[in-house]
């Protein structure tokens, strides 16, 4: 199945109905999506419908099917938050490559009665880092903090970053470790333990925040010099002001601090493109972050 990469409609196609495009959560009325989505047709001159769909958390594939045979028809894709980035990844008829390595979904492509699945998180965040951030992370020292569905969408692309050493740190330290055995034939193994065992650790460059902590507004139990002095803190969570880790890091001794937002309009312009084939400029990417951070 080929992704359903489409250009823009001329006036030809000015009358057809609108291709439909969804993000489906529970939580989803918080999303930035389908603002995020809208500034990308303006910005490349595609014409399509974005929507945020609730989901009930246990009705998400039977929410999916209803949106592609819905009477207003062409349903194209739909991007999938939490809780359902798991669950879309067992409703795929078919899985990208890094789909299969997250083992998770995010990105779903409807074409010929079939469900394509990929992940665009990792290919986000790493674009947030090395082009928005201008940040290198090889040769360094990586922390990944979490071992749920989010930090696995990400090891693939932290391990691209070719760093000198890879850890993964949660709560539970079983977690970590099996989540990092997932990723032990890669070209650098990563090493899995609890929070409290990385106070035997020598600091870090780069230290990412997988975990919900800062959803639920809560500092983690992390101890003192993990963070190296010229590191980066990143958050995937976003929102107004400071999140806990964020606060955490700069009291810590991170030089730089970025939460989530970059990585949420980066792995949006990568979807866009794998729908759309069209990826929307540097320029576009960075201005409506900038919107973004002023609503």
């Amino acid at each position: 199945m080929k992704n359903p990469r489409q250009t823009g409609h001329g006036p030809r196609g000015a009358s057809r109905p609108l291709d439909r495009y969804a993000v489906f959560g529970n939580p989803v009325a918080h999303s930035r999506s389908p603002q995020i989505h809208a500034a990308f047709a303006r910005a490349t001159g595609e014409r399509l419908r974005y929507e945020p769909r609730l989901a009930p958390l246990d009705g998400f594939a039977e929410a999916v099917r209803q949106f592609i045979s819905g009477r207003e028809g062409c349903a194209k894709g739909a991007n999938v938050t939490a809780p359902f980035k798991e669950e879309a990844f067992r409703l795929a008829d078919e899985r990208t490559p890094r789909a299969l390595v997250a083992g998770a979904v995010n990105t779903l492509c409807f074409q010929d009665g079939r469900i394509l699945g990929d992940n665009t998180d990792g290919a986000g965040l790493a674009r947030d880092i090395t082009e928005n951030l201008a940040f290198s992370a090889a040769g360094g020292r990586i922390l990944l903090l979490g071992a749920g569905g989010a930090a696995r969408g990400v090891v693939e692309a932290l391990l691209a970053f070719s760093p000198a050493a890879l850890v993964i740190a949660n709560r539970g330290a079983d977690k970590a470790k099996a989540l990092a055995s997932a990723f032990a034939g890669e070209r650098l193994a990563p090493r899995g333990m609890g929070f409290a065992a990385l106070a035997g650790e020598p600091a870090f460059d780069l230290v990412i925040n997988a975990t919900s902590a800062s959803l639920a507004g809560e500092a983690l139990p992390l101890p003192d010099g993990i963070f190296a002095a010229e590191s980066l803190a990143y958050d995937l969570m976003y929102g107004k002001g400071e999140t806990p880790f964020l606060a955490q890091a700069r009291k810590g001794g991170a030089a730089r601090r970025a939460d989530g937002l970059g990585m949420l309009v980066e792995q949006a312009a990568e979807s866009f493109f794998v729908w759309r084939g069209k990826r929307p400029e540097a320029a576009t990417r960075r201005s409506l972050m900038r919107q973004l951070r002023d609503t």
